[in-house]
């Protein structure tokens, strides 16, 4: 067997490095303008290496009995880690990738491609733009782990935003978000303020250091009209190699505080991260 080599490519919106893994025969580390985006196991789809992959991947473990097949929308691609592991995990399930960069799509379908039968359409569009246009009720969960660079960009954090997203999810449906934020919060706060105008149940799994202020990482958000199975949740987030915390009810009404929902004239990008913020976990 020949030995794997770097691919190196100019995207839409970036420089793409895919990077074999030494450790892991058929594994590759997705990076765009140095800064890792993905990691995929084309052996073994159910492998999530970062953390935050770990804690989405949870979430969509407890959103139905395990193996029920799920439409799910994932608003940013990346080297389509997650609907590669909801293939596996959840086999029938219909998946739709929406990513702003055509030539990333291009450049992961080309050398890490889909696995036969599995059942994702690709869709090079904006994401707001793409939920603006989708159908009502037509989602069982939305993934929305969007980047501009690394930051979320603006225009996916206002309540117009969410209001569009709720439309497309189904009345049991399950909105995920992948957010970075630092102490005090701001952003992060706002968010949760931001998605409370629409979702009466709201979740937020993160690692104790970044609640307790100490670095800047990320958080994942869960949405909807019902409620989650937390217990479940805690459980599987507790079980990590890097042990996070679910937060809910009084505690996360708590965390929101006095933080306001965002219109649109005022939306902004999530904060910069500091230098050497985001690596391979």
């Amino acid at each position: 067997m020949k030995e794997a080599i770097p691919v190196a490519r100019s995207v839409d919106h970036g420089f793409a490095k895919l990077m074999p893994d030494v450790d892991r025969e058929r594994a590759w580390l997705l990076t765009v303008d140095g800064a890792p985006q993905s990691y995929v196991d084309l052996d073994d789809p159910a492998h999530l290496e970062f953390e935050y992959a770990r804690r989405l991947g949870h979430v969509l473990d407890v959103v139905a009995e395990p193996g029920r097949a799920l439409d799910v929308v994932h608003l940013g691609g990346g080297a389509l880690t997650l609907p590669r592991y909801v293939a596996v995990t959840r086999p029938g399930s219909r998946q739709d990738v929406v990513e702003a960069d055509r030539g990333l799509l291009e450049l992961v379908a080309e050398h890490l491609p889909l696995p036969a039968g599995a059942r994702v359409a690709l869709h090079a569009a904006d994401a707001r733009a793409w939920v603006e246009n989708a159908p009502a009720d037509s989602a069982d969960v939305i993934v929305a782990d969007v980047f501009g660079g690394s930051r979320v960009p603006a225009h996916l954090t206002s309540v117009p935003y969410v209001r569009e997203a709720a439309r497309v999810l189904r009345g049991g449906g399950v909105y995920l978000a992948n957010l970075p934020d630092a102490a005090p919060f701001g952003f992060l706060r706002s968010q949760l303020a931001t998605l409370a105008t629409v979702f009466e149940e709201l979740v937020l799994i993160a690692e104790p250091g970044v609640l307790r202020g100490r670095r800047f990482g990320n958080a994942v958000l869960v949405a909807g009209h019902q409620a989650v199975d937390v217990a479940a949740l805690t459980r599987l987030a507790a079980a990590d190699a890097f042990p996070a915390r679910v937060e809910y009810g009084a505690g996360l009404r708590e965390f929101i505080g006095g933080a306001r929902a965002v219109r649109d004239e005022e939306a902004v990008p999530s904060p910069e991260p500091p230098d050497g913020a985001f690596g391979v976990g």
